[in-house]
Order: structure tokens, then C-alpha cells, then sequence
């Protein structure tokens, strides 16, 4: 097995290499890609040291196999067909391809058979927020059908890259020694702060980000499920939060549904309110699953269930899934 991985010097693709090695992936060799910039740095993997070669239009994919991909949009699509053209499987985690028709949009848990058919030999990393709420939705679809859901996120600055999480660890020190805050990354100061954008703003009035849970959720799930989503940016260094409010066809009991999500695939539920037991950040970065606790019916809907989720968006949402999605296809014999 030959692996790529490209922006490997990025705060994801550094979670590609500790995923990769902790869960001791079939790997006999690896190439690793950057930037000019990142050119020429070497990183150790599993005792041995790695140069980063340049990103270049040539035959470097040549016997890849596959190709974990973290360099944002532009890159993706700028470099798709030399990563492709001999053969090798991209999985992106960037937003370049996650709503073409001919690329699937996958997430192990939830739509896994869906990465066997790659056309273009390209699939789709979702949005970190759309990960984590699918998980979390495909017990209870299971269940019943889920007509509308409403998500209120709270995200860590990890989603906006190792940049936005040295800008609030700066932050917070300038502002103890009494200094002006250091304000580059973010629109406003995040120290002490919840800025409720993440993304631009659409003609809807909603933000990009906010839009990503719409369209995603719907292509991961084949659904029609509709998604109103406020998403908020918090300071909080690493781990997405999100509360979600979902009304399914038919009512369903808090005890069917923590029935559901403890034997759900990737869920652990982390829920009992009499012992102020429940998932919060602090805890959950650095852990693999999704997790699920402050379940409870929906005092202003019959049909309702809402419930709150905590996920490390760096692993889960990122390159974690990349990671499953290529397991799943070696599981399957389906490379």
C-alpha cells in the first residue's frame, strides 16, 4: 500500500499521520506533499524520517494508491487529475468536490457503500459540522424518518486551522498581561468571545458553513431532511459542540433513542443529567467518536427529540473519516 498525503505540514494533515499510526493502517510506503514553502521539512512516521516534496504537475502519483488530501479548494482542484490520472484514489478533505454529483460524499458510519462508486476517482471529506450531526442522525433515522433539524454548533478555533489556534492561546496571553489582542485571523477577538459567523454570508442570509449542513446532510443521508443551522464560532482550542433539535415522522422515547445511539457505530453516549454526566470539549479532544448526552424530548413538539453533541473536529471531522473511508474501501476489496 502506497500513501500520499498532501499539505501534510497543515493542522489536519499532521492529524493524518497520528491517525495513520495509531491505527496502524497498512502502509509500505509513504510520500508526503506540501507547498514550496512546506517543501524540503521532514517529518518521522512510525521511526522514520519523511521529506516533503513539492506539489508539481508531474508522474509523482505514479503507484499511489491512495491520496489523503488537505490543502484547501483551490489546490483540490487545481491538482485532482495529476493526483487521479494514474490511478489513485483521492479522498478530500477540502470543500472542491463535496457537492458534485460524480463524487460521493461519505462518511464510514452512515453512507459507506457510496464510496465504491467514484467515477472520477475522488471522494469527499465532509464538512467537520456535518460529520458529527450525521453520526449522531443515523440512529435515530433509523428509527424514524427525520423531517426537519435544527443545530445550533459551537466550533473550537481547530476549524479554522493551527494558525486560529495559536491566534486564541495568544489571545488569552496578551490580554492577562494587560496587552491588546492580537486580531488576525478571526474577524473579532475570540478570547472571552463567541462570534456567531463562521464562513461568509450567503443571499439567504445564512453562512456558508451554515449551508454545508444544509446540502450535506442531505446527499450523506439521500434524504430530504431539511437542516436550519446556526453555527458559532467559540473559544474553545479543540472539539465542535453542537445542540440539535430534530422532529422525526413518528414520536420517538428518550429511552428508544439512548437505546439507539448506545449501540450506535462511532456514538458513545455519555448521558445521565442526575450525575452532571454529559460530553463537553475539555474532555472529548483527541477521542475518535461522536459524542452524545442532554437527550431529551422536545417540550414544544410531539414528534421532537433534541440532543447535544461533542466531537474532536480535527479527528472526526477531518482526517479521522479520510482515514475510515480508506479502511472501509480495503475492508470491501474495493480499491
Amino acid at each position: 500500500m502506497k500513501v500520499a498525503i498532501v499539505g501534510v505540514s497543515g493542522a489536519v494533515g499532521q492529524e493524518f499521520l497520528r491517525v495513520l499510526d495509531e491505527r496502524n493502517f497498512p502502509i509500505d510506503e509513504l510520500v508526503l506533499f506540501g507547498s514550496s514553502r512546506s517543501a524540503g521539512r521532514t517529518y518521522t512516521f512510525r521511526g522514520k524520517k519523511y521529506e516533503v516534496k513539492e506539489l508539481k504537475h508531474n508522474d509523482d502519483f505514479k503507484g499511489i494508491d491512495i491520496a489523503f488530501t488537505s490543502a484547501g479548494a483551490g489546490t483540490s482542484k487545481e491538482f485532482a487529475e495529476t493526483i487521479t490520472k494514474h490511478g489513485a484514489i483521492m479522498i478530500d478533505n477540502s470543500s472542491a468536490f463535496r457537492m458534485d454529483e460524480d463524487v460521493p460524499l461519505v462518511v464510514p458510519e452512515v453512507n459507506g457503500e457510496d464510496a465504491k462508486k467514484r467515477p472520477r476517482g475522488i471522494i469527499a471529506n465532509p464538512n467537520c459540522t456535518t460529520i458529527q450531526m450525521v453520526v449522531a442522525l443515523k440512529p435515530i433515522e433509523e428509527l424514524s424518518h427525520i423531517k426537519r433539524v435544527h443545530v445550533s454548533t459551537y466550533q473550537a478555533a481547530s476549524g479554522a486551522g493551527a494558525s486560529a489556534m495559536a491566534e486564541l492561546e495568544t489571545q488569552f496571553a496578551q490580554l492577562q498581561k494587560g496587552e491588546k489582542p492580537t486580531v488576525e485571523k478571526f474577524a473579532y477577538q475570540l478570547a472571552y468571545n463567541v462570534i456567531p459567523q463562521v464562513d461568509v454570508f450567503t443571499d439567504n442570509l445564512y453562512t456558508k458553513e451554515e449551508m454545508k449542513m444544509f446540502n450535506e446532510t442531505r446527499k450523506i443521508m439521500h434524504s430530504d431532511v431539511k437542516v436550519s443551522a446556526m453555527c458559532v464560532r467559540v473559544p474553545v482550542m479543540r472539539a465542535h459542540s453542537e445542540t440539535i433539535w430534530v422532529e422525526t415522522e413518528s414520536p420517538i422515547s428518550v429511552e428508544t433513542a439512548k437505546a439507539a445511539f448506545a449501540k450506535a457505530d462511532g456514538v458513545v453516549l455519555m448521558d445521565e443529567p442526575a450525575n452532571k454526566v454529559y460530553p463537553m470539549p475539555l474532555d472529548i479532544a483527541g477521542k475518535d467518536p461522536v459524542y452524545v448526552g442532554r437527550i431529551r424530548s422536545d417540550i414544544s413538539n410531539e414528534n421532537g427529540l433534541t440532543f447535544w453533541t461533542v466531537s474532536d473536529q480535527i479527528k472526526k471531522g477531518a482526517a479521522l473519516n479520510a482515514v475510515q473511508i480508506a479502511e472501509y474501501l480495503i475492508k470491501e476489496n474495493a480499491l
